[in-house]
């Protein structure tokens, strides 16, 4: 029975996922997820309700049952919780890509310590503080310095929770006040049916629309892209992307401060953090745990641009970069060379390729960095305990995949030693994590 008295019933058959409510139910938030999601139970089982917050009494009905948990939809809020405040943007909660911004900021940085916590303590047993865990952006709108949208129709926008219907939006709060969707709607427009995804991303004070396409480059695509850019103001350039094509029109480089002194240039496409910011923080960070010194041997997977390898070259270490796009270690080797960081070299290749070729040719770091994407990697971990270099700085955006890797990693003598949360995603339930191993 529900809080109501009302009757919970879904579907018996087998493998059947989604059911049909008989009524609407009531239930109370009791946590958030590392998700869209905060969590309550009724009868028993635990139900996932987005748009929630802590304390929330919220009227939902169910629309999934799976084994261990009910999805559910939000009608309505009775009585808000504590840590509730009404979202600022005027696309929520339809627009699913602030899954958190109905939540006052505190309490989603406090939310965010007490979950990692959580995690990696189920995983690994490890205890430790949640309350300033995770170190909180210094603002928590208009931080993103790229933005990617959806693209349907010649509407652009962003998909609902677990959906892909699509929310047309004009703006975004979270984008840098600087980035305007104007462009990307009219490029979208006038490429339509052939357009997925444009990505906005400031370029000083114009910015670069790296677009998506269907199946490879045409002809008509670069015309179209070459006269919308002429009739752009805001448009440095456009890159255009389909089926392991490639095109560039106008100036394409984005430039990012890694630290103070130290300004790099990449082209758009290329991975680079969104929160500049948080991302300085981030680097000071991992040069200390690191305990970057002159001389020290640093093998840098994952490494992109060079966000970690340049500022350790820097410091004097000799640096090895792996990275398996082109375009980045393109970026990250020019940029070496404009710094006269000699001691810096940079290899595209696969990490899980470059690993066992270093174990068989002895090279044997001091210090290890790697900053995977959100799915881990998995396939490196026996490799790089095999490397036994003296720390191991892991920095992930999923706290999952790391508590997943750093088990692996316990596996060959390594220790935790420290954790750190720097949220780089503020009103969403992302996080980056810095854990240092020795």
């Amino acid at each position: 029975m529900s809080r109501d008295g009302a009757t919970l019933r879904v579907s018996a058959k087998a493998g059947s996922k989604r059911t049909r409510p008989t009524s609407e139910l009531e239930v109370e938030i009791e946590d958030l997820t590392l998700g869209p999601w905060g969590i309550g139970h009724i009868d028993g089982k635990a139900v996932m309700v987005p748009n929630s917050a802590p304390g929330d009494v919220l009227r939902v009905s169910i629309t999934e049952s799976r084994r261990d948990y009910l999805l559910a939809r939000l009608n309505s809020v009775r009585a808000g919780g504590p840590a509730r405040r009404a979202a600022p943007c005027a696309f929520l909660p339809r627009c699913g890509g602030c899954d958190w911004q109905h939540i006052d900021y505190s309490q989603q940085v406090a939310a965010k310590g007490r979950l990692i916590a959580a995690e990696l303590n189920r995983a690994l047993g490890l205890e430790l503080d949640p309350v300033g865990l995770v170190i909180p952006a210094p603002k928590e709108f208009a931080y993103r310095s790229r933005v990617r949208l959806k693209v349907r129709g010649g509407s652009v926008g962003f998909f609902e929770t677990a959906s892909n219907r699509l929310v047309e939006v004009d703006r975004c709060l979270i984008a840098d006040d600087e980035l305007s969707f104007e462009p990307a709607r009219r490029l979208a427009r006038v490429l339509i049916g052939r357009c997925e995804e444009i990505e906005i991303v400031k370029a000083s004070d114009r910015q670069v629309l790296v677009v998506y396409l269907r199946g490879r480059i045409q002809s008509a695509d670069e015309t179209k892209a070459s006269e919308a850019m002429a009739g752009g103001e805001r448009i440095a350039g456009i890159i255009l992307r389909g089926a392991g094509s490639r095109v560039t029109l106008g100036e394409v480089a984005a430039t990012v401060e890694l630290e103070a002194g130290m300004t790099v240039r990449a082209d758009a496409d290329a991975f680079s953090q969104v929160n500049h910011t948080c991302n300085r923080r981030l680097i000071a960070s991992v040069m200390e745990q690191a305990a970057i010194d002159p001389g020290v041997q640093v093998l840098d997977l994952f490494c992109g641009g060079g966000n970690f390898s340049l500022p350790a070259a820097r410091r004097g270490a000799r640096v090895l970069g792996v990275d398996a796009d082109p375009i980045a270690i393109t970026a990250a080797q020019r940029s070496a060379a404009q710094l006269g960081l000699e001691q810096a070299r940079f290899v595209a290749m696969q990490a899980q390729e470059m690993a066992p070729f270093l174990l068989r040719a002895g090279h044997r770091p001091q210090v290890i960095i790697l900053d995977p994407p959100r799915s881990g990697a998995r396939e490196l971990m026996k490799m790089i305990g095999a490397l036994q270099a003296a720390r191991i700085v892991y920095v992930s955006c999923n706290v999952a995949t790391l508590a997943r890797d750093l088990r692996m990693l316990r596996g060959s003598g390594y220790a935790v030693a420290s954790v750190k949360g720097f949220d780089f995603f503020p009103n969403t339930h992302h996080c980056e994590v810095l854990a240092l191993l020795t």
